[in-house]
């Protein structure tokens, strides 16, 4: 007995299978190629609050590093910052990463009805190595006897 249409047909999904992969992986190379993974990329938030203009944002991206190897004004980055004593204030904690680096935002969570921390923040640095700096210095650091947590922040969904 000869072979099944079905064998037949995982060959043919096997086939393609493969030549996904290998076309995902050609677009990875060609990306990585092209620098692709360096392009700053600003929210929406930060243009239309003023953070930066539109201009900015595309002079970052045409210019690229300057002669001194950095970057003009850069996009800013913001961190959460969780596992906060509920004493922690929003001064406190802006002043803890003016340590590392440009603070532009800082702001410690509180509850809308009682007015209580709850326990987390955000901070805005001006610049991603200054977030990176923050992220390695600070996360996993004691302040007001809690281990804080500090980690890039998501988009809440």
């Amino acid at each position: 007995m000869g072979k099944s249409n079905s064998s037949a047909a995982k060959r043919q999904r096997e086939r393609e299978r493969e030549r996904k992969k290998r076309d995902k992986q050609e677009r990875v190379r060609a990306n990585r190629a092209n620098g692709g993974g360096n392009i700053p990329i600003a929210t929406v938030d930060e243009i239309q609050g003023g953070l930066l203009s539109i201009e900015e944002v595309v002079n970052n991206v045409a210019n690229g590093p300057s002669a001194t190897g950095t970057r003009g004004r850069g996009v800013p980055t913001r961190l959460f910052v969780g596992g906060l004593d509920w004493r922690v204030t929003t001064q406190q904690l802006r002043e803890l990463f003016e340590e590392v680096g440009v603070v532009n935002d800082a702001a410690v969570i509180t509850d809308r009805d009682t007015g209580d921390s709850r326990g987390f923040g955000f901070v805005t640095m001006s610049h991603h190595r200054d977030a990176a700096d923050a992220i390695a210095k600070i996360n996993g650091s004691d302040l007001e006897g809690r281990t804080m947590v500090v980690r890039a922040a998501t988009e809440r969904r």
